[in-house]
């Protein structure tokens, strides 16, 4: 029982950091590419097309991480679906 937790947690926590790491990417390279912008004459701020298609990403990653396959969500959801089951049996 122990280990299974703690390969949950594990597994929770690997999620959160992929995010972290993901996040830090997207801030990092589209500060580079506003800056590249800016040092380039500030002409049609094409720099918003990949900030918005990645900003996309990032907000799926982080709905997945909320409320994907392992979250704490899930594990609540199917908690209450056991007790429906459980209780329709009786």
């Amino acid at each position: 029982m122990e280990k299974d937790l703690e390969k949950v947690a594990e597994k929770r926590v690997q999620a959160r950091m992929a995010f972290i790491v993901h996040a830090s990417m997207y801030l990092v390279m589209n500060a580079g590419m506003l800056a590249i912008w800016v040092l380039t004459g500030r002409g049609y701020p094409w720099f918003m097309w990949p900030l918005l298609g990645w900003g996309i990403g990032i907000v799926a990653h982080a709905v997945t991480l909320v409320i994907g396959p392992g979250s704490a969500a899930e594990k609540r959801a199917i908690e209450t679906e056991l007790r429906r089951l459980r209780t329709a049996a009786r």
